[in-house]
Protein backbone atom coordinates (compact mmCIF):
# COMPACT_ATOMS: atom_id res chain seq x y z
CA UNK A 1 0.00 0.00 0.00
CA UNK A 2 0.96 3.65 -0.50
CA UNK A 3 -0.31 7.28 -0.07
CA UNK A 4 0.85 9.23 -3.50
CA UNK A 5 0.63 12.75 -4.07
CA UNK A 6 -1.28 13.82 -7.43
CA UNK A 7 -0.68 16.85 -8.94
CA UNK A 8 -2.74 18.84 -11.63
CA UNK A 9 -1.53 21.01 -14.02
CA UNK A 10 -4.23 23.68 -15.64
CA UNK A 11 -2.84 22.68 -19.13
CA UNK A 12 1.02 22.75 -18.93
CA UNK A 13 1.31 18.96 -16.73
CA UNK A 14 3.79 17.38 -19.72
CA UNK A 15 6.01 20.63 -19.87
CA UNK A 16 5.47 20.27 -16.05
CA UNK A 17 6.70 16.39 -15.75
CA UNK A 18 9.83 16.49 -18.60
CA UNK A 19 11.22 19.33 -16.54
CA UNK A 20 10.94 17.25 -12.78
CA UNK A 21 11.99 14.43 -14.78
CA UNK A 22 15.35 16.14 -16.02
CA UNK A 23 15.94 17.79 -12.25
CA UNK A 24 15.65 14.35 -10.62
CA UNK A 25 17.09 12.03 -13.23
CA UNK A 26 13.86 10.22 -13.28
CA UNK A 27 12.73 7.76 -15.95
CA UNK A 28 11.61 8.66 -19.30
CA UNK A 29 7.40 9.32 -18.10
CA UNK A 30 4.70 7.65 -19.79
CA UNK A 31 1.95 9.70 -20.69
CA UNK A 32 -1.93 9.07 -21.00
CA UNK A 33 -3.74 11.66 -22.67
CA UNK A 34 -7.27 12.03 -22.34
CA UNK A 35 -7.50 11.54 -26.01
CA UNK A 36 -6.40 8.26 -25.52
CA UNK A 37 -9.28 7.12 -23.03
CA UNK A 38 -12.46 4.68 -24.61
CA UNK A 39 -14.81 6.78 -26.90
CA UNK A 40 -17.94 7.33 -25.20
CA UNK A 41 -21.33 8.66 -26.67
CA UNK A 42 -22.53 9.79 -23.51
CA UNK A 43 -19.30 11.80 -22.39
CA UNK A 44 -18.02 13.25 -25.69
CA UNK A 45 -14.44 14.89 -25.17
CA UNK A 46 -14.09 18.58 -26.43
CA UNK A 47 -11.42 18.77 -28.99
CA UNK A 48 -8.96 20.74 -26.53
CA UNK A 49 -8.86 17.71 -24.19
CA UNK A 50 -7.68 15.40 -26.44
CA UNK A 51 -4.14 16.17 -25.76
CA UNK A 52 -4.13 16.97 -22.39
CA UNK A 53 -2.64 14.63 -19.99
CA UNK A 54 -5.09 12.24 -17.97
CA UNK A 55 -2.27 10.51 -16.31
CA UNK A 56 1.22 10.10 -16.05
CA UNK A 57 3.72 9.34 -12.60
CA UNK A 58 7.43 9.95 -12.24
CA UNK A 59 9.26 7.97 -9.33
CA UNK A 60 10.90 10.88 -7.38
CA UNK A 61 13.74 10.48 -4.77
CA UNK A 62 11.81 7.32 -4.10
CA UNK A 63 8.43 8.54 -3.93
CA UNK A 64 5.85 7.97 -6.43
CA UNK A 65 4.48 11.04 -7.35
CA UNK A 66 1.36 11.13 -10.26
CA UNK A 67 0.03 14.13 -12.43
CA UNK A 68 -2.39 15.15 -14.97
CA UNK A 69 -4.14 18.28 -16.24
CA UNK A 70 -7.52 18.82 -15.10
CA UNK A 71 -10.41 18.62 -17.63
CA UNK A 72 -11.27 21.67 -19.42
CA UNK A 73 -14.08 23.93 -17.51
CA UNK A 74 -12.41 22.11 -14.05
CA UNK A 75 -11.79 25.04 -11.29
CA UNK A 76 -8.67 25.36 -10.83
CA UNK A 77 -6.58 27.19 -8.37
CA UNK A 78 -2.71 27.01 -8.04
CA UNK A 79 -1.92 26.08 -4.54
CA UNK A 80 -4.66 23.48 -4.45
CA UNK A 81 -4.40 21.09 -7.05
CA UNK A 82 -2.88 18.37 -4.75
CA UNK A 83 -4.66 15.44 -3.58
CA UNK A 84 -3.19 12.10 -1.84
CA UNK A 85 -3.96 8.81 -4.14
CA UNK A 86 -4.17 5.68 -2.29
CA UNK A 87 -2.81 2.60 -4.33
CA UNK A 88 -3.43 -1.00 -2.88
CA UNK A 89 -3.47 -4.20 -4.12
CA UNK A 90 -6.19 -5.23 -1.40
CA UNK A 91 -9.20 -4.10 -2.57
CA UNK A 92 -11.67 -4.78 0.67
CA UNK A 93 -8.91 -2.38 2.73
CA UNK A 94 -9.14 0.05 -0.17
CA UNK A 95 -13.26 -0.21 0.20
CA UNK A 96 -13.08 0.08 3.89
CA UNK A 97 -10.67 2.88 4.11
CA UNK A 98 -13.03 5.09 1.32
CA UNK A 99 -16.04 4.02 3.15
CA UNK A 100 -14.64 5.88 6.59
CA UNK A 101 -12.87 8.82 5.11
CA UNK A 102 -16.15 9.88 3.16
CA UNK A 103 -18.24 9.92 6.54
CA UNK A 104 -18.53 13.95 6.67
CA UNK A 105 -17.25 14.37 2.86
CA UNK A 106 -18.25 14.50 -0.44
CA UNK A 107 -17.99 11.74 -2.63
CA UNK A 108 -16.67 12.71 -5.75
CA UNK A 109 -16.86 9.63 -7.72
CA UNK A 110 -18.06 6.17 -5.78
CA UNK A 111 -15.90 3.49 -6.15
CA UNK A 112 -16.05 1.77 -9.40
CA UNK A 113 -14.44 -0.34 -12.51
CA UNK A 114 -12.83 1.99 -14.45
CA UNK A 115 -11.00 1.30 -17.94
CA UNK A 116 -7.56 1.30 -16.18
CA UNK A 117 -8.48 0.11 -12.72
CA UNK A 118 -11.07 -3.00 -11.27
CA UNK A 119 -11.54 -0.31 -8.63
CA UNK A 120 -11.24 3.63 -8.62
CA UNK A 121 -13.10 6.49 -6.42
CA UNK A 122 -12.13 9.49 -5.28
CA UNK A 123 -13.92 12.34 -2.23
CA UNK A 124 -12.90 15.20 -0.51
CA UNK A 125 -12.96 14.40 3.23
CA UNK A 126 -14.84 16.12 6.22
CA UNK A 127 -11.45 18.14 6.64
CA UNK A 128 -11.02 19.18 2.50
CA UNK A 129 -8.66 16.62 1.87
CA UNK A 130 -9.33 15.13 -1.59
CA UNK A 131 -8.11 11.28 -1.88
CA UNK A 132 -8.31 8.75 -4.61
CA UNK A 133 -8.24 5.16 -4.48
CA UNK A 134 -6.94 3.22 -6.73
CA UNK A 135 -6.67 -1.12 -6.70
CA UNK A 136 -3.28 -2.26 -8.16
CA UNK A 137 -3.50 -5.63 -9.46
CA UNK A 138 -0.30 -5.57 -10.88
CA UNK A 139 -1.50 -4.90 -14.85
CA UNK A 140 -1.46 -1.28 -14.49
CA UNK A 141 0.99 -0.04 -17.09
CA UNK A 142 2.10 3.19 -16.11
Amino acid sequence: MAVDPYLNFNGNCREAVEFYASVFGANEPKFMTFGDTPPSPEYPLPEEAKSLIMHTRLNILGTNVMFSDIFPGTPYVEGNNISLAIVHENIEELQSIFHKLKEGGAVVMELQETFWSKCYGSLKDKFGIEWQFNYDDGEMNF
